[in-house]
């Protein structure tokens, strides 16, 4: 459930106060960006990464993005003291309102900036995956990018825990593993981890980023690699991560299961990413971070 204060294009606001209109042309024919922070000790973590991807984003749909980092940041630090928020997510929208001939002639700004926080979700662990053939489509321009249009993750996700599972391993169009509709996928074999490349048609998740990044520094070998089910199955571990995840150990991919989840790998990647968020709110509350 979405907490009670929202910050909507120039001020904090109870959502019920909070108005979208038919004619903001972007927001219903998916238009838009968005990214998913977590949120420790109240300070939104890993912000200038996922700023960062909203601007590439934005430029590869062609969305307006007339935002400046260091005011939404302030913007986004209004909403979680309003809604009182130790740990839980955010998530930042941009919608593109004056696009196309279905739109209205009200006065909208060019693309609407809307911020909101909710409680964290729960997971289970070890999680249980189905596959799901022609998932993702890695060809497509758009492959990759975090827009609004979502509901080809949203009805994955939905037909996998219809099913009795909790998610979905998506594979594109060469049968090769891409990702979770909201989740990288990572293969552990041989105390080597592996993660599909971008080209399988991934989202370039910010903890997925992290985690190539770290792996190595704390001793696990972490690259990319193309990867099919046979790879998954085969696999000693399997674990997947995402902003409100962190990493999670899967105990099942489609009826396969892996008996020792989280296995050791998963457990000292879990530790390493502990420690780099512990080294990221120390930064965050350093002197020069409040300047």
């Amino acid at each position: 459930m979405l907490h009670r204060f929202v910050f909507h294009n120039n001020k904090l606001m109870p959502i019920e106060e909070t108005r979208f209109s038919p004619g903001q042309a972007g927001l219903l024919n998916g238009w838009g960006l968005f990214t998913t922070l977590h949120i420790f000790d109240g300070v939104p973590f890993a912000f200038d990464r996922h700023w960062r991807r909203l601007e590439k984003d934005a430029a590869r749909t062609h969305c307006p993005f007339p935002f400046e980092a260091g005011k939404v940041r302030g913007y986004l630090a209004e909403v979680i003291r309003a809604n009182h928020v130790k740990e839980g997510c955010a998530r930042i929208y941009a919608i593109y309102n004056q696009v196309g001939h279905w739109r209205s002639d009200e006065s909208f700004p060019l693309v609407d900036l809307f911020l909101c926080s909710t409680d964290l979700p729960v997971f289970r662990q070890p999680a249980r995956l189905n596959l799901r053939e022609h998932g993702r489509h890695a060809a497509s321009p758009l492959a990759g990018v975090k827009v609004t249009s979502w509901l080809n993750n949203v009805w994955n996700y939905y037909e996998a825990q219809k099913s009795g599972f909790d998610e979905v391993v998506l594979l594109n169009e060469r049968g090769e593993v891409s990702e979770c509709t909201a989740a990288n996928v990572f293969c552990v074999r041989g105390g080597r981890v592996q993660t599909p490349p971008l080209n399988s048609g991934c989202l370039e998740g910010i903890t997925r980023s992290i985690l190539l990044e770290i792996g190595p520094r704390a001793g696990v070998p972490c690259e990319e690699a193309v990867l099919r089910p046979a790879d998954l199955f085969s696999a000693n571990e399997i674990f997947i991560s995402s902003s409100n995840r962190n990493l999670l150990a899967v105990g099942e991919i489609a009826g396969h299961r892996y008996s020792n989840a989280p296995g050791p790998i998963t457990r000292r990647l879990d530790d390493a990413f502990a420690v780099y968020i512990k080294e990221y709110l120390a930064m965050q509350s350093s002197p020069a971070a409040l300047r």
